[in-house]
């Protein structure tokens, strides 16, 4: 069974020591950094310790007193805190001292400057008082200017700004400002019938339906201190494998498109909808939407669509192993592709990059190795990684793992547990508890991490997205590459703006 986090209380003068001291112990790294409101009033600052040997966390809580707004900053010595702790101070109202870049996050000029959405005391309706203009990071010299490109794109893509100060043609610096379609899924969470979240919970980025129910559903279950039938774990961990093998081949096809490499694009688009394919057969939605819940699937896999489904898995397989050579072996390709959007493992590992991103910069992080979730852990599971760390790195690492995933979903089909696939839920929740639910989405490393008050209801419910740790990443591997080369890196860490926006 998962084991749920510890809670530890510290004063919150000592809370930077202490997270610092967890940081030095073997097997651990940062999860992540939120508030909350305590059940008697006031506010707690909370941090996320994960423990990736023995599969659990620490939460370190520090109590605020009366009248406090103001915390030390532990970004100076953990770079991959700095996005978090620039949320608390939109969302709470809590500034760090000492952060080397505090400027807003997610609420932009037109959100009244003392408003602070998960505060309960925040209003209803809103009045028009616009707070301080947004500071992008100037880079000045002779020669420079800048390029500001969003948040309304040409495309389809979602809203988000680029400014990139540039000397020529080369990007001298880019910096990235989201939060365009701040959502408030999280407060959304705390208000909505818990047993009808998971509708809500998987919609936080919908191209990671799968990853993001299975961690809300593994959060849930922590909880009510319960664990799925191993019929239940499998098709789980099916579904979480379709969607990561759909993402990613959908990602060489963008790759191919963003190069002027026609066949890949249109190869890996056709292969995209036949993982799509297998994803509906599995659960009745391309997207695989409202399959994945606590203790339980939506509905069973007869034998008749098992046998189907594996044979169309295998003709998958047959198909990737012949695109893939065709794609990352074409010398063009190459060419195009090497040292495009170069990260260095220093870098990649200081600012907490996840998933394939950190791993083809040397990374060997995977969660799937250290946290249960479907059928995993598995400490055996040898994780795809490259050295590279450029857009061919990126995309060779994505290939090797559409393979391994291919593989895995057929020896799951050919040895699928039987039993049932629900169990009825009870009317509540445990009271004053805390659960938190990591997965191995397509992305990399995603948490739901849910907090209950004294009476059962979600308190608190905090969800970081594998984009939230790796668009820092993006904006570091882009200085030094030509402004037109941009769009290759972009689609090479292929990030989500919505779920870093909820």
């Amino acid at each position: 069974m998962t084991l749920p986090p510890g809670v530890r209380s510290v004063p919150v003068g000592s809370l930077r020591t202490e997270v610092l001291k967890s940081l030095r112990q073997p097997g651990a790294r940062w999860g992540h950094a939120t508030a909350r409101e305590q059940y008697g009033g006031g506010l707690a600052l909370e941090v996320l310790v994960l423990d990736t040997r023995r599969g659990t966390g620490t939460v370190l809580s520090a109590p605020l007193p009366p009248g406090t707004q103001e915390y030390s900053s532990v970004t100076p010595e953990v770079p991959a805190a700095h996005w978090a702790e620039r949320a608390i101070g939109d969302l709470f109202g809590l500034r760090a001292t000492g952060h080397p870049r505090w400027e807003s996050l997610l609420l932009h000029e037109a959100w009244p400057a003392d408003h602070y959405p998960l505060r309960s005391d925040a209003p209803e309706e809103t009045k028009p008082a616009p707070r301080e203009a947004y500071q992008f990071l100037r880079v000045e010299g002779e020669g420079v200017h800048q390029i500001p490109v969003g948040p309304i794109h040409a495309g389809i893509i979602e809203p988000g700004h680029f400014r990139f100060s540039c000397l020529g043609g080369v990007i001298a610096n880019l910096e990235i400002r989201l939060g365009y379609q701040h959502r408030g899924i999280e407060k959304r969470m705390t208000e909505v019938p818990w047993a009808q979240g998971r509708f809500l919970a998987e919609s936080a980025s919908s191209d990671t339906a799968v990853g993001n129910a299975l961690a809300h559903s593994v959060a849930i279950e922590q909880l009510l201190g319960a664990e799925p039938a191993p019929r239940v774990q499998a098709l789980r961990t099916i579904a979480l494998e379709l969607e990561r093998v759909a993402c990613h081949l959908g990602d060489l096809g963008g790759l191919s498109g963003d190069i002027g490499f026609s066949p890949g694009a249109a190869l890996f688009s056709r292969l995209r909808g036949a993982a799509l394919g297998l994803g509906e057969k599995l659960t009745g939605s391309r997207l695989q939407r409202g399959y994945a819940r606590p203790l339980g699937v939506s509905r069973d896999l007869g034998d008749a669509t098992r046998m189907a489904l594996r044979e169309g898995t295998e003709e998958l397989a047959r198909k990737v192993g012949q695109a893939l050579p065709m794609l990352l072996g074409n010398p063009g390709v190459v060419e195009r592709m090497e040292g495009a959007g170069r990260l260095s493992a220093n870098l990649a590992k200081e600012f907490g990059l996840v998933g394939p991103a950190a791993r083809a910069s040397g990374g060997h992080y995977d969660a799937r190795r250290c946290f249960a979730h479907g059928v995993y852990p598995d400490p055996e599971l040898t994780p795809a990684t490259r050295t590279g760390g450029d857009a061919y790195a990126r995309a060779e690492v994505r290939g090797d793992e559409v393979t391994a995933s291919l593989t895995r979903v057929a020896g799951l089909l050919d040895s699928l547990p039987v039993g049932k696939v629900q169990t009825a839920l009870p009317e509540r929740l445990p009271a004053g508890r805390v659960a938190v639910g990591v997965v191995e989405a397509w992305r990399g490393e995603l948490i739901h991490w849910v907090t209950t008050d004294g009476e059962g209801r979600i308190s608190r419910y905090c969800i970081k997205d594998p984009s939230f740790n790796n668009w820092t990443g993006l904006a570091i591997a882009a200085r030094g590459n030509l402004v037109a080369d941009f769009p290759l890196c972009n689609k090479s860490f292929s990030l989500s703006y919505s779920g870093n926006d909820l």
